[in-house]
């Protein structure tokens, strides 16, 4: 036989739902907080434009917010933010018919760690120009080419992230890699 139900004030009940919802608003904040600049970079880098990266992220969080109970772990979390950025990303060009190219000269250079002794980084122009020859890249190719050298993920990473074959994301680095050196040794060529 079963107990008498216990009777749980209405105020403590309240008082009780308020301090749910305030952690649960703290962990989500930590949360945003911890990945908001990589979710950004992400859409800046594909987007080109400052206006429409904020919009992407802002998205990408909203649906973070939808989907927290869903996610796993922490890890989960941060493969989750980039797989979406990267969709949100190129639905957002899609959907806005931008063409990154055009928008590239307005947007203000990403701040962005480059070795000393780097090539691209000692030479405005020639990053400039590695910058507007990514832009020139397919889709997909692009997303490839952000995560791989600007989110540093490895191959396996990518194709979890893109939901696409390893072997594919190593195409995509190959044929990109070969095309961006082509491209760059035809524009070195005419600056000689």
């Amino acid at each position: 036989m079963n107990g008498p139900a216990l009777a749980i004030p209405i105020e403590a009940r309240r008082e009780s739902q308020e301090n749910v919802t305030a952690e649960a608003q703290r962990e989500f904040a930590a949360l945003v907080g911890e990945h908001q600049s990589m979710v950004f970079s992400i859409a800046l880098h594909y987007l080109r434009s400052r206006e429409s990266a904020e919009e992407v992220a802002q998205e990408v969080f909203l649906q973070l917010y939808r989907h927290e109970d869903r996610l796993a772990s922490r890890e989960h979390v941060a493969a989750w933010l980039r797989r979406v950025a990267c969709h949100r990303a190129i639905d957002y060009a899609r959907r806005r018919r931008l063409d990154p190219r055009t928008s590239l000269t307005e947007c203000p250079e990403a701040a962005s760690a480059t070795a000393p002794g780097d090539a691209a980084g000692d030479d405005p122009m020639l990053r400039e120009r590695l910058r507007k020859l990514v832009q020139s890249l397919p889709e997909k190719a692009r997303a490839v080419m952000i995560l791989r050298y600007q989110e540093d993920l490895d191959p396996e990473e990518i194709a979890r992230t893109l939901e696409m074959p390893v072997r594919t994301v190593k195409s995509h680095l190959q044929r990109s890699l070969a095309l961006l050196r082509e491209k760059l040794g035809r524009a070195r060529g005419e600056l000689v």
